[in-house]
Formats: C-alpha cells, structure tokens, sequence
C-alpha cells in the first residue's frame, strides 16, 4: 500500500513494511519504488522497511525547479526526519546511491550500514573523442540557432545525450543535467559506515572501476562482483543479491 507525505511542499510517495531496525530503499534515476520491492518483500520479516519515490517519479510529486543531488539529499533528511528514522540501513542502486552517499557523509550517526549496488557519482574522465564530439555538437547548436533553422535544431536535440536525458521531460531534464554533473569523490572518506559494494562486471552506466574506486576511498568498505552480469545485477539476480545482503546483515537480523 502506497502512503504519501509531504515534505516542504511535495508530495513524497513511499511504501513501508516490517518492524525491527529501519531500512531504507532509495531507487535509481527513472525507475520508483517498485523497483526495489524483491529487496523490500525479502527483508520485510527481518526489518522495518521503507521504500521511497523520489520527487519526480512514480507517485511523488516533481520538483519545482531543477535539482541537484544536493536538493534530493535535503529532501531525503526532511522525509527521515519526519518518520522518525533512526540508526539506517540503506540499500541504493546507481542515482539512489549518490544520494544516499551525500546523506551518509553528512550524518554519520544516523548510518548503521549501506549497501551501493551500481552507484553513480564518481564522474568520468573523458578522451579526446569525447571532447572532439561534444564541441561538434555545441558548434552546430549555434549554427542551427543563429541561422534561424528551428526544426533541425529540434531535431538534433531531440536526437542528443544519452538515453536517460531523452527520456526525460520538463523540469526533469535540467535536473538530469545537474545530477549527472555531481562528483561525490570528495566525500567519499566521510563516508563511516560499513559499505558494501555490489557490482555488475559489464557495467556500462557506472563501470566498475568506479566501484573499485569508491572501495579504495571510503574506509569501511567492500566489494563484490556479479560476474557476466550489468548495471541491473541486483535486480537480473535478485535471489543472489538479497542473500549476500543477508550475510552483510547477519548482525542486525538477531
């Protein structure tokens, strides 16, 4: 059963479940709650489960204004803070991950253990081709723009930047734009908690290395690798994912 609350103005969709420690489930950028359900109907017995759209997806509200990672982890204190979350478990995956990394280094007492499987949030350095590529398409932006030639203008942004950007609409396009631009590799050392890292090897949205990475930076962390499997490892192998969860969790289940 969805419930909703509002949190400074918008209303936030979340499901909970279970009684015990409390455990929250932060979905990735274009998916909603329903995503994270396996993790959420697996841990109900064990835990106090809490699964939350974040504004603009699923049933939550959109933002009124483009938002960064930042924005979406002030919302996220607002929404624990009025339920009365206390001493979290949180499970991310990719987008909920930045998130929840933002959350865990500034409150360091409210974080019992994560789990990050894909996590975004370490940007990516780029090649030359990447570089040649991206002034191409600024360069013909321009041209298309002061030459008055509107419809190919449409047409080559409709056509441009990744899936995930095309995908979204309104205020939610500017705010992929910022949220794909956060760097949380600063803060990855103020991360306390015990971390897990789940990771598909194929990867392609946040490649492995990033893992790797984020292994390397924060000081309590590991690392496990999905062989064969991608960006969407936890959710190809739930049976999988969730029991390695378990272990990881073995002490907070008694």
């Amino acid at each position: 059963m969805t419930n909703y609350i509002e949190i400074n103005g918008i209303k936030t969709a979340y499901e909970e479940s279970g009684a015990g420690k409390d455990m929250l489930l932060l979905h990735g950028w274009g998916q909603n709650k329903e995503m994270m359900s396996l993790i959420q109907v697996y841990f109900q017995n064990h835990f106090h489960v809490i699964s939350i759209d974040f504004p603009g997806f699923g049933e939550s509200d959109e933002p009124d204004e483009a938002w960064g990672v930042p924005d979406y982890e002030k919302h996220l204190e607002g929404f624990i803070e009025k339920l009365g979350l206390k001493d979290l478990i949180i499970i991310g995956h990719s987008f909920g991950c930045r998130v929840a990394i933002r959350y865990a280094a500034k409150n360091p007492d409210n974080v019992r253990k994560m789990c990050l499987t894909g996590a975004a949030g370490i940007r990516p350095k780029h090649g030359l081709e990447w570089h040649i590529r991206t002034k191409t398409y600024k360069l013909g932006k321009w041209f298309l723009k002061v030459t008055g030639q509107k419809k190919k203008l449409e047409e080559l942004a409709k056509n441009a930047g990744s899936e995930d950007y095309r995908n979204a609409q309104g205020i939610m396009k500017p705010t992929f734009v910022k949220v794909v631009n956060d760097d949380v590799s600063p803060i990855l050392k103020d991360v306390k908690c015990p971390v897990l890292l789940v990771w598909g090897e194929f990867d392609t949205a946040a490649p492995l290395w990033m893992g790797e990475q984020m292994e390397k930076e924060m000081p309590d962390a590991g690392l496990a690798v999905f062989k064969g499997d991608d960006h969407w490892a936890y959710w190809h192998q739930p049976q999988r994912f969730n029991q390695v969860l378990q272990i990881f969790l073995q002490e907070e289940m008694k």
